[in-house]
């Protein structure tokens, strides 16, 4: 039986009053940290039509992150670009498809990730939940920041056009999706699927899987600290984000998710900022969220925004 999910959802989370002052700082604080992008051709990896490099560059903190870059091995001119973000235990994928579409694509492994593990490695579980009672130094502070950079590294690219960068990404890359498209007005479209780190905390009373689970963990061993923690998670809750959003922008979610629970989709839709929105609810799907249905959706919806005709 199909479960009733209200659409007029509304979320716990409570945007604190500092919260554009909190992240002006951080971008200050990253502004302040030379890029130093380096790029390194993959031979084994390239073929005749993409050619696929190993790229670092450096984020907050100087923690220098790892990314795959691939681009269409035979173009004239300046390619539009997707950024692809990651799910929280995937490893960001080498994003030939989107070459081959004829993007110039970077697939970002933030700190922690295998590629990026080297100044930051809290493990998983505990990503989620690792210093999330300070949010001066809870994890996604940086891992946020290690997305909007890639956007500063593209933006370095001679053959990208600057004007036609996308992002996209699927559960925690949905999420990093809806802040990046918030934080980096340089963005032009956005595909945001089965967001995750959107409703905090209405997704840890709605659902108890994991990732949202580490928090229910924690609460256990530290009921203490609750108040840290909705304060923390407040700062970095995607709803919180999504008025600051412009650009045209699409989200599917499942209405059967049960990592991701629709009601928090519902309540981040309906904050987004943007006039060009939409959102693809899928009926009897969970945490894929229509994704392999939906992927001809979200290649048109890119075709449409950053084709050089607009």
């Amino acid at each position: 039986m199909t479960r009733a999910v209200p659409t007029d959802y509304r979320p716990r989370t409570r945007k604190p009053d500092d919260f554009d002052t909190f992240w002006a700082g951080v971008l200050g604080q990253a502004a302040e940290v030379p890029l130093a992008p380096e790029m390194l051709a993959d031979p084994l990896r390239t073929s005749d039509d993409v050619e696929v490099f190993q790229v670092f560059y450096t984020s907050v903190d100087h923690v220098r992150i790892a990314a795959w870059y691939c681009r269409p091995a035979r173009t004239t001119g300046r390619t539009p670009a997707i950024i692809f973000l990651p799910g929280y235990q995937m490893d960001p994928p080498i994003p030939k498809e989107w070459a081959r579409k004829g993007y110039s694509a970077l697939s970002v492994a933030p700190r922690g990730k295998l590629r990026s593990l080297g100044r930051f490695n809290p493990g998983y579980p505990n990503l989620m939940t690792h210093n999330i009672v300070d949010r001066h130094t809870y994890a996604y502070r940086g891992f946020y920041v290690d997305c909007w950079r890639g956007v500063d590294f593209l933006l370095s690219r001679p053959e990208v056009d600057p004007t036609r960068i996308g992002v996209t990404g699927s559960s925690q890359g949905g999420g990093l999706t809806i802040t990046t498209a918030a934080m980096r007005p340089e963005i032009r479209a956005a595909a945001a699927g089965a967001p995750y780190l959107c409703g905090y905390l209405d997704a840890i009373e709605l659902t108890h899987t994991y990732p949202y689970e580490e928090i229910n963990d924690f609460l256990r061993l530290h009921p203490e600290s609750r108040g840290a923690v909705e304060e923390t998670v407040g700062y970095f809750d995607g709803i919180n984000f999504a008025d600051r959003i412009t650009c045209p922008i699409i989200v599917n979610i499942g209405l059967q998710d049960n990592v991701c629970p629709p009601e928090t989709g519902y309540a981040l839709f309906n904050r987004i900022g943007a006039v060009d929105k939409r959102l693809y609810a899928y009926d009897g799907h969970g945490h894929e969220a229509g994704r392999h249905k939906h992927q001809a959706i979200v290649d048109q919806f890119f075709a449409q925004h950053l084709s050089s005709g607009r």
